[in-house]
């Protein structure tokens, strides 16, 4: 039996130290002490998320309870989790009541620093560093297997805890098995940015350059009639998708795996991000959203992850030609210029230059694929607002924004924006922030750092105002983005890149 006591031991001293190699060595050595059936339970408290997701528990509520601190601790990991499942369970009248009691015999029975790891756990706040691609190098260092092999084991199932599960009680076989199955959706490959069309197009032998649409990342699984449509953080939204699902019915495959957009298109052209999102919904008619698919990650019983991307590209053109995305492969920047100049014109927001020889290297944000637009854009954190004055008065208006810390998982301030924000929008806003409220500061509302906005900027300057050492130029809000998680924020080093003389 493992004290809840020391999985809350690791997470301070992960916090401590801003040395990757010493955060895996930590969690690994906690790893290599548990029983079998404590691997996926501290592995989803140290990650920031327990195994059975949220509860929801909101901050007031466990926040607002009053409990003496226990002075001993005697909480194992096993009778935590058993809370967390039983908080989970009251559903239906009177299960306000059931949760507080279930919150407040927890929290009694706990230590301070338990219960405090506990209200940040049960509320999203735990942000120690223990992300997901750092506690699968823990989980692969405690397990003795390739890095490598965890980090393809945690693509395929998409469920970090099962993976963890897997290699410390399966070892490398166990892994080796974990194996591409259609309708379990795979974490999506990801694009770092690129500053222009000729630099990402030099940085390869040979690219795909293909438009960027403003739309909605979709995975689509098809088996024989049965399709299911899942999004970037694997949720399943088929049935608001009719149209898609009987164009993907009507290709020419009994199974296929793809990777696409979903895009609202209107009259004069593609709608935009908020457009797509209003219009999905059971209400949308069919033809309204659309697919643009641009990969291909298995067809009828061929798995392609291992694939280079001109081979999967080829496959992909041979069962969906009207569905794909326009692209061209070039190693010729000022053709890739073109691709980017008709993207624009035709209203999509740029492109995405790909490496031709690359195989899908899912989840991760690496070198592969370069997003390029003609405005640099970047997914910051709201960190807090303060309230508006004149027209704005009784909104919260000047958003304090944060880049993420990849070291730590905390968020850096960068500076503040008010531009860009619509009526619509600052009502929207004030009621999303004030929900999250965690305290208040002269003007300003501070929140949990929950909802993701996208920033234009102009670049940044250094500066010594903020702790990244870096604010922002010229800030204006695009869009919030509510299919990412904060922990998909773009990080502080993005923005240092900006600086003069960085590369």
């Amino acid at each position: 039996m493992t004290l809840f006591a020391d999985a809350v031991e690791a997470s301070e001293l992960v916090a401590a130290t801003s040395s990757r190699s010493r955060k895996i060595a930590i969690l690994a050595e906690l790893l290599r002490t548990l029983e079998p059936d404590e691997v996926p339970i501290c592995v989803g408290f140290l990650s920031g998320l327990p195994r059975q997701g949220r509860v929801g528990v909101g901050y007031a509520a466990i926040y607002g309870l009053e409990a003496v601190a226990a002075v001993d601790p005697t909480l194992s990991v096993d009778d935590v989790d058993r809370a967390i499942s039983a908080i989970g369970a009251a559903r239906g009248s009177g299960s306000t009541t059931v949760r507080g009691q279930l919150l407040h015999a927890l929290l009694t029975r706990a230590t301070k620093p338990e219960a405090d790891f506990l209200r940040r756990l049960l509320t999203g706040e735990l942000r120690q560093g223990a992300l997901a691609g750092l506690m699968a190098d823990a989980v692969a260092r405690a397990a003795g297997v390739p890095g490598d092999l965890a980090r393809r084991a945690l693509m395929l199932s998409g469920d970090l805890t099962q993976m963890a599960q897997i290699a410390m009680t399966g070892g490398e076989q166990g892994l080796r098995e974990v194996g591409f199955e259609i309708f379990r959706p795979i974490l999506p490959m990801l694009a770092s940015t690129s500053a222009s069309v000729s630099e990402a197009v030099a940085g390869f032998q040979r690219a795909s350059v293909e438009w960027k649409l403003d739309g909605i990342r979709i995975q689509i699984h098809r088996r024989d009639g049965e399709v299911r449509i899942y999004t970037r953080n694997l949720n399943e939204i088929t049935a608001d998708l009719p149209g898609i699902v009987d164009a993907v019915r009507r290709l020419p495959a009994t199974q296929a795996v793809l990777d696409g957009e979903a895009l609202w298109m209107g009259d004069d052209g593609p709608g935009s991000f908020q457009q797509t999102v209003s219009q999905i919904d059971s209400d949308a008619p069919p033809e309204g959203i659309v697919t643009f698919l641009f990969d291909a990650l298995h067809i009828d019983g061929e798995d392609l992850l291992d694939t280079p991307l001109q081979e999967r590209a080829a496959r992909l053109q041979s069962i969906a030609p009207a569905l794909r995305i326009p692209s061209m492969l070039t190693s010729d920047p000022e053709e890739g210029q073109r691709v980017l100049e008709e993207s624009l014109g035709a209203g999509h927001e740029g492109v995405v230059v790909k490496d031709a020889a690359s195989t899908y290297a899912a989840g991760r944000r690496g070198k592969a694929w370069r997003k390029v637009k003609p405005v640099r854009t970047y997914d910051l954190v709201v960190l807090g607002a303060e309230w508006g004055h004149g027209r704005r008065r009784g909104w919260l208006s000047n958003l304090h924004l944060g880049a993420r810390d990849p070291d730590t998982g905390a968020f850096v301030m960068v500076g503040k924006c008010f531009k860009g924000l619509t009526d619509e929008l600052l009502r929207w806003q004030t009621s999303e922030l004030l929900a999250r409220e965690t305290s208040r500061r002269g003007i300003a509302v501070l929140v949990r750092p929950e909802l993701v906005v996208e920033i234009a900027l102009d670049g940044v300057q250094s500066s010594t105002r903020y702790p990244g050492g870096v604010a922002l130029r010229f800030a204006r809000v695009k869009r919030y983005r509510p299919d990412k998680r904060a922990d998909e924020a773009d990080v502080i080093g993005d923005l240092r890149a900006l600086l003069p003389g960085r590369s």
